[in-house]
């Protein structure tokens, strides 16, 4: 039991939510790395949303508001740290929502949809596996036609850079969540929010009600000078800690 007064109380039960993730199935053992990784980052952010990743999310939900097909994709981490908020922004923005994984096994893909369902998640892809992202090798390839392959705007949150390299060359705009700015998802992404999971969604869902000019939105943004204000952020606290 943590107890609520804990200095770090949120960021303990997320960690939880990923470990239960793992007993359960639905998250890969490699998620706990991925979730560290991003534990760290998101310490040198202050554990809150700061004003680049508030920017972010406008863009990002500004294109999903001019998309034509948008689809989020999930993986074992994004579905126990934000599965029901990927379930309301999907229905909020007539988005699909596809079970993605780097580490494809049937049976997850039917308990993270299952998961998705019991948020009140319909028609979730995932099983057909009809489909191929061009550029990728193994599993990590297979996709939904009906869903990824023919979107043309993709959430991907949490998601490994090759694939979203691979999504770009398919000529997609990609929107990630990525607390680390340096990585190459974040790089490579058309729309990189610089922010926690489980803030970053809702985040979006709140811009995407607001927007009123999503196409201004869109030509004003730059995702190399946000990483910039990102990475310059988590520099100046390191200094000013010390």
């Amino acid at each position: 039991m943590i107890p609520k007064s804990h200095p770090r109380y949120e960021s303990l039960i997320l960690r939880k939510k990923i470990a239960e993730g793992v007993e359960k199935g639905i998250v890969h053992i490699t998620g706990l790395i991925a979730h560290g990784r991003g534990e760290a980052f998101d310490y040198l952010l202050g554990e809150k949303t700061q004003s680049f990743a508030s920017k972010a999310a406008r863009a990002a939900a500004a294109f999903m508001r001019v998309a034509k097909k948008a689809v989020i994709s999930v993986n074992g981490n994004a579905a126990m740290l934000a599965g029901k908020e990927i379930v309301k922004l999907g229905k909020e923005t007539n988005a699909k929502i596809e079970v993605n994984l780097f580490h494809r096994s049937r049976e997850r893909i039917e308990k993270i949809i299952r998961l998705l369902e019991s948020y009140g998640g319909e028609n979730i892809l995932g099983m057909e596996g009809d489909a191929r992202i061009d550029g990728l090798e193994h599993d990590r390839a297979i996709c939904s036609y009906d869903g990824i392959y023919t979107a043309d705007v993709v959430l991907v949150p949490l998601e490994d850079g090759d694939r979203c390299e691979a999504l770009k060359k398919m000529g997609k705009i990609v929107l990630t969540v990525d607390l680390n700015p340096l990585s190459r998802t974040a790089r490579m992404a058309d729309v990189t929010i610089v922010d926690n999971i489980t803030r970053a969604i809702p985040n979006i869902r709140k811009e995407y009600k607001k927007i009123r000019d999503a196409e201004k939105i869109i030509r004003e943004w730059n995702n190399e000078k946000n990483l910039q204000q990102a990475l310059d952020f988590i520099c100046d606290r390191l200094r000013n800690l010390y």
